[in-house]
This record gives C-alpha cells, sequence and structure tokens, in this order.
C-alpha cells in the first residue's frame, strides 16, 4: 500500500536519484488548485442559511427553556407529591429523559444527513420538534388521567430529544458549509445567538406569565400557552429551511451543482455516512468533540437551564425576579455574542475558548459566593461573570466544532459526538446539581460542578487544532469574492524562473 508521504515510503538514495519522479509524486498528491475549485460564497444566500439554521435553533432552545423554567409548576402538575424536592427532582428526571434519546436521534439523522443532504434532515428534525413540543401542551394533568400523564409527558419529550438529536450538528454543519473561511466564526456565532434568543424568548413569556397569573392558574392552564406557541413556530421555521439551497460542500460532495477537479482530490467523492466508519476512523476526534461539549454544555445548561431554579428554590427568590435577571444577563449576551464570533475569526478558536474554560475554572466560586449573597447587584455581577465566560464559548464552538470532521462525515460525526456529551452531561446538569445540592447540603457545588467541567475543557482546547480561516477539511476553500479566488490561484503558481 503506498503510503502517503513518498519521502517516508521510498528510499533515500531512490529519492536523490530520481527527483523528478518524486516532484511528480507530491503534486500528484499535493495538486495545486484550480478556480473551479474554490467556492465563491453568495453573500445573501449565506445569510439566508444563518436565519434559518438560526431560527430552528432559536425554537430548540425555545423548546427546552420553556420546560426548564416551568420546573417546579410541571413538577406539580405531573408529579403529586409532599415533597417539593421530590417534585423538582421528578421534573428534571423528565427533562433529561430527553437526553437520554438524543444519541439515538444523532445516529439516526446525523449519517443520513450525510447521505441524502443537509436540508432535508434539517427539515424533518423541524416537523417532529414543533410535533412533540406542541403536545406537550395538550396533555391533560395528573389530576384528570393519573399516571398517564407523566407517561405522555415522557413519550413527547422523547420525541424532542430524539429530532433535536438531528438539529445541532446540523444546523452548524449548514453554516459552517455555506460560510466562507475568514468569516466562519462570525456567522457560526449566529448560531448560538438563536440559542439566547429561544431562551430570552422562553423565559420573557414565562416571566410575563408568573407576573399576571397566580399559582393556581399557572398550573390550571397557564403553563400550557409557551409549549403551545411553538407550533406556529415551527411552521415558520420549516417554511425558511424548505427555502433553502443544500450546502455548496455538499453540492462538490455528491458532485452536484460544483464539481471538484483533481485540484480537490483529497476532498472525497462520496457521502456513505457509515456510523460504523465513524466510530472505527475518527474516535480520537470523537473523543475530543465529546469532551470540547461535555465543558461547554454543563457550563451552559447551569447558567441558562438551571440558575432561575437555583435562585428561587435554593435561595427563596421569586421566580419572576430570578428570570429577569437571567434575561439582563442573556440580552446583553445576546448584543455582543457576535463581536466574538468575530474575534475567533482573528486571533483563532483556541484562545476564545481557552478564556472562557479558564474564566469558568477560576470565576465560578467568586461568582456563586457573590450570588449566595442575595442581593440583586452581587447576584448580577455574579451572573455577569458566568455569562462572559459563556459568551466566549458560544460565540466559538459552533465554528469550531463543524471543522473538526471531513466533509463526507461532518453531520455524522458531530451529531453522534455531540449527542452523546450532551446527553451524558449537559440534560443531567440540573438534575445532577439538585441532587448534589440535597446529598451535600451546600448550595454552592453548581460552582465546583463547573469548575471540573471547565477543567476537562481546558485539557480538550490545549489538544485540538487551530482551525480559523482555513478550508473545512474535506473541502476545498470557500472565500467572498472573486478576487480572493484569483489571488489564492496565483499564490499556488510557481514563480518564472529567468
Amino acid at each position: 500500500m503506498a503510503a502517503s508521504d513518498p519521502h517516508q515510503a521510498a528510499d533515500p538514495d531512490a529519492v536523490k536519484r530520481h527527483p523528478a519522479l518524486f516532484r511528480a509524486i507530491r503534486k500528484r498528491q499535493n495538486p495545486r488548485l484550480r478556480r473551479t475549485d474554490i467556492t465563491v460564497t453568495d453573500d445573501q444566500a449565506v445569510k439566508r442559511a444563518v436565519k434559518a439554521a438560526s431560527l430552528g435553533n432559536a425554537m430548540e432552545w425555545f423548546d427546552f427553556g420553556i420546560y426548564s423554567y416551568l420546573a417546579v409548576t410541571i413538577g406539580h402538575v405531573f408529579f403529586p407529591s409532599g415533597n417539593d424536592t421530590t417534585q423538582l427532582l421528578s421534573s428534571f428526571a423528565t427533562f433529561a429523559v430527553a437526553f437520554l434519546v438524543r444519541p439515538l436521534g444523532g445516529m439516526f439523522f446525523g449519517p443520513m444527513g450525510d447521505k441524502i443532504g443537509r436540508k432535508k434532515v434539517l427539515a424533518l428534525t423541524m416537523i417532529l420538534m414543533a410535533i412533540g413540543t406542541f403536545a406537550i401542551g395538550l396533555i391533560p394533568s395528573h389530576d384528570t388521567i393519573g399516571v398517564w400523564a407523566a407517561v405522555l409527558l415522557i413519550f413527547f419529550r422523547m420525541l424532542q430529544g430524539f429530532s433535536t438529536g438531528g438539529e445541532y450538528g446540523g444546523a452548524s454543519t449548514f453554516i459552517a458549509e455555506y460560510a466562507p473561511d475568514k468569516r466562519r466564526g462570525f456567522f457560526g456565532s449566529f448560531l448560538e445567538f438563536g440559542t439566547l434568543a429561544g431562551y430570552v424568548g422562553a423565559a420573557g413569556l414565562v416571566t410575563l406569565l408568573y407576573a399576571l397569573l397566580d399559582t393556581a392558574q399557572m398550573e390550571s392552564w397557564g403553563w400550557r400557552i409557551p409549549f403551545l406557541v411553538a407550533g406556529p413556530l415551527g411552521l415558520v421555521g420549516l417554511y425558511l429551511r424548505l427555502r433553502l439551497d443544500e450546502t455548496p460542500a455538499f453540492q462538490k460532495l455528491e458532485g452536484g451543482i460544483a464539481h471538484a477537479s483533481e485540484a480537490a482530490d483529497h476532498v472525497e467523492a462520496t457521502a456513505k455516512g457509515d456510523l460504523a466508519k465513524i466510530f472505527r476512523q475518527y474516535w480520537p476526534t470523537l473523543i475530543l468533540c465529546i469532551a470540547l461539549v461535555g465543558a461547554y454544555n454543563i457550563t451552559d445548561y447551569m447558567l441558562l437551564s438551571y440558575m432561575p431554579t437555583y435562585l428561587s428554590d435554593e435561595l427563596g427568590y421569586s421566580e419572576t425576579h430570578g428570570l429577569l435577571i437571567l434575561l439582563g444577563v442573556m440580552v446583553l449576551l445576546m448584543l455582543v455574542i457576535s463581536r466574538f464570533g468575530k474575534l475567533s475569526d482573528r486571533f483563532g478558536r483556541k484562545p476564545l475558548l481557552m478564556t472562557g474554560m479558564l474564566g469558568f475554572l477560576f470565576l465560578s466560586l467568586p461568582a456563586f459566593l457573590l450570588i449566595r449573597q442575595g442581593s440583586i447587584p452581587a447576584i448580577v455581577v455574579g451572573m455577569l461573570m458566568l455569562g462572559l465566560s459563556l459568551v466566549c464559548l458560544l460565540g466559538t464552538m459552533s465554528a469550531a466544532l463543524p471543522a473538526l470532521f471531513p466533509t463526507n462525515v461532518r453531520y455524522g460525526s458531530l451529531s453522534v459526538g455531540y449527542n452523546l456529551s450532551a446527553s451524558i452531561f449537559g440534560g443531567t446538569t440540573p438534575l445532577v446539581i439538585t441532587a448534589l445540592i440535597s446529598w451535600t447540603g451546600s448550595n454552592l457545588m453548581p460552582a465546583y460542578y463547573a469548575m471540573a467541567a471547565a477543567l476537562v475543557g481546558v485539557i480538550a482546547v490545549a489538544c485540538m487544532k487551530e482551525t480559523a480561516n482555513q478550508p473545512l477539511a474535506g473541502s476545498p476553500p470557500s472565500v467572498e469574492t472573486e478576487e480572493e479566488a484569483a489571488d489564492l490561484v496565483h499564490a499556488q503558481s510557481p514563480e518564472p524562473k529567468f
């Protein structure tokens, strides 16, 4: 079998005797790019792709956000018990159930996205998510149908989780493959802008309901409203996604609109989407992905999902006060997240990710000590410390993760790695923290848990390669203008000899 490097495979004396032959081998293995190999992006198409992918992500986190923010109320409606902690644990256990099936969704939808295309699978996941969320809003309470209320809640949470298994991997892949190489961080940050928008929409709506309705009204019918809103939102997202074309990278992979020439021979020409191949050939990168996503998800869910429950259940704040403070922090993060995406394009993914991980490692304990004081200024400062650490990850991760894998297995590999990690670490975060506080009696356990996650994240970031301003693995370069494409081709042309 031929080695990839002729100098390593051949006898050095042979290289000296036949320099022309080995130069030809090198050129064959690393041919110069032709102009037709380089993708020149359409700015309007990129913006449409970003909008459609981000809206779907916003809907996903709107759905998960409303469940988190209504955890106490849902516990009362579906899990009647004399013990508030038991109800809350039951509610968060149901929250975690959706994450148990996410890897199955990733293994199903991910390889499918590598076979039939990103667009079709993203439309399907949008439909399933909307059905699951809308249906939760229609489930009768425990008082009406008994234990079947909890059974139906778990079933539709599992449907949500299954569809979500194909959402993030597909949406981040979609944006990454549409965006030009030098602005992938900026455009990728809008996916997490959608995350924050979904949380803000959920927190805003739940806060409004808590302000307008009393406890009896919320438990009777008020909690249903946010879930029922998801139906129309899903139809809007589906419409936007169906209007898009397939990504340029996938078209090149399939030999579609743009055909790869010999200069792009390193781009594998089929999209097999083989799940066994992902685990067999890409397991080191898969482990790195799981470590990065685990650290990222624990800190993400701790702040954006669990914090309102922590403020109300552990510190005695009303649900409205806790949500309002978090709402303000999230709006601030929305205002600055694209700036962090730009910074990752300028300085690299690793410096931004490392800053965020180190922020959680060293600031989590001081932040929770401030939050525990109970005064509004102290809580705001503590949450801002956590929020600014998180936005370093939010603004960078959606560009860094797709670049870990080559085009022919990107959707599948990222969906599997992301959802395995999200299942084990992300969705269990509220449940684990609530249980740890119950067992230890210390309300600083969220800080210690975040610090442990950040330590893993620091090691993972140190091990990853820098991918900013580089073509995606398995794809030729992607640029914004014809002039950039011409410059790339010219840069590879040999200098004339006189």
